[in-house]
């Protein structure tokens, strides 16, 4: 079997463009979070939306290399920010194939959950107000969800394998178990997986806000509404932005003298068959995922060192995480070093498709830079737990040789990604 490493990272997201941006802004508790006044008219008024302009840590499709001159108004805003990671992610990577052998043994897998939402909602007030011609023979290719993954495949000349998964909030973790999988089966050497979503739209919030599942309540203090774990949650705060890593085989990495981030080893998928937004009691779906991932790479409980955590902020889907987390603990022995556990959420909102994408790029991070990021805006735990200690701004636990980054989707879907320090042996 083909062990498949990291070699490259892409990151938009509310704390910034670039992983430098990111991960500077991650590990000083910094948050992305803002008040719209699109969004004043409902429930929840709170964003967290990918800073624009003309600084170098901030979006501007201009800039962007995989998108052609004067083509800004023919792709969605999700695709744009796919492109942008995606650009960073072969850039770091030191990733550019210029031969036909090259080219059609790299591929992509870019998912979405929503696609871009604000599109269907122009052409729908187009076509109620102006008439069906006056419809952009641009809509169709800028709303659906596998067009981030088709422009980054034509944008970059990339022939390989290409999915493009749609699976709501576990959507970037199942892109990257196709990544996997493509690689190890031998389908290609060099895969663009990731997620990318802009859903911030009156629609989407009124829709979450309907579901019960935004915080309301902290309106006037944006920083403080996204609160994953922590006794106060009242609901998650609705993202935007996109993740890509380039996933490669360890030897075809070898073979050009890259540097590997981290190795990723595994992914445990489960389902929870129970309900079509709330998570199974206990998070016993969860569970399985996270027992499946280690089991599949070969990682004891007693050698897990990090979990990064789905936690959205929400009452039950941290609870049963948390409860989870604990019951995958039950095994380690008294002298296993301490699991940490964090939710960046706090810091990004949550990104609905992008978001496995984004977190997995973050645990990674965290093996190759030896830090762990916070969970901002935890107080006071609850539930409290038994068997693992959660991260907070200013702590320096150890770095860990093996982490779990989890997702977790409407309709009962779980993803949990083991990723791994390279391991020397074969």
């Amino acid at each position: 079997m083909r062990r498949v490493v990291v070699t490259g990272v892409g990151l938009v997201t509310p704390l910034g463009v670039g992983v430098e941006a990111n991960w500077r802004r991650l590990l000083a508790g910094e948050c992305g979070v803002r008040r719209l006044e699109a969004l004043a008219a409902l429930p929840s008024h709170l964003a967290a939306t990918v800073p624009e302009g003309d600084g170098p840590e901030e979006f501007s499709a201009a800039r962007c290399a995989l998108l052609g001159r004067g083509e800004e108004g023919s792709t969605a805003r999700f695709i744009q920010y796919a492109l942008s990671a995606a650009d960073e992610a072969l850039t770091s990577a030191g990733w550019a194939p210029a031969t036909d052998a090259e080219r059609e043994a790299t591929g992509v897998a870019i998912g979405s959950g929503i696609g871009s939402l604000r599109d269907i909602v122009d052409a729908a007030d187009t076509l109620r107000e102006r008439g069906h011609r006056r419809i952009s023979p641009h809509f169709v290719p800028k709303m659906l969800v596998n067009m981030a993954a088709g422009h980054v495949s034509i944008r970059a000349g990339l022939r390989g394998p290409t999915a493009a998964p749609s699976t709501a909030c576990a959507t970037g973790a199942h892109a990257l178990a196709d990544g996997l999988r493509m690689i190890r089966s031998g389908e290609a050497d060099v895969i663009l997986a990731g997620g990318a979503e802009s859903a911030v739209e009156p629609l989407a919030v009124a829709g979450f806000c309907r579901l019960r599942a935004l915080s309301t309540g902290f309106n006037d203090e944006p920083a403080l509404a996204s609160r994953p774990f922590d006794a106060r949650r009242d609901g998650f705060v609705i993202g935007e932005g996109a993740a890509v890593l380039t996933l490669e085989s360890l030897d075809h990495a070898t073979a050009r003298g890259a540097t590997p981030l981290a190795e990723i080893a595994s992914v445990g998928l489960s389902s929870d068959a129970h309900h079509v937004t709330a998570p199974a009691d206990g998070g016993e779906g969860a569970l399985r995922a996270m027992r499946l991932a280690l089991a599949a790479g070969g990682i004891s409980a007693d050698e897990l060192g990090y979990v990064n955590a789905h936690a959205t902020s929400t009452p039950l889907g941290d609870a049963a995480e948390a409860r989870a987390i604990d019951a995958l603990c039950a095994t380690r022995s008294q002298r296993a070093p301490p699991l940490y556990v964090s939710s960046t959420k706090g810091a990004t909102g949550h990104l609905l498709g992008a978001a496995g994408a984004v977190e997995a790029a973050y645990t990674v991070l965290s093996i190759a830079r030896a830090a762990l990021p916070p969970t901002i805006n935890l107080d006071e735990p609850e539930p409290a737990p038994t068997s693992f200690e959660h991260v907070r701004t200013g702590d320096t636990p150890a770095a860990p040789r093996a982490a779990l980054c989890n997702s977790f989707g409407f309709g009962g879907m779980n993803a949990s990604v083991l990723f791994t320090a390279v391991r020397d042996d074969g």
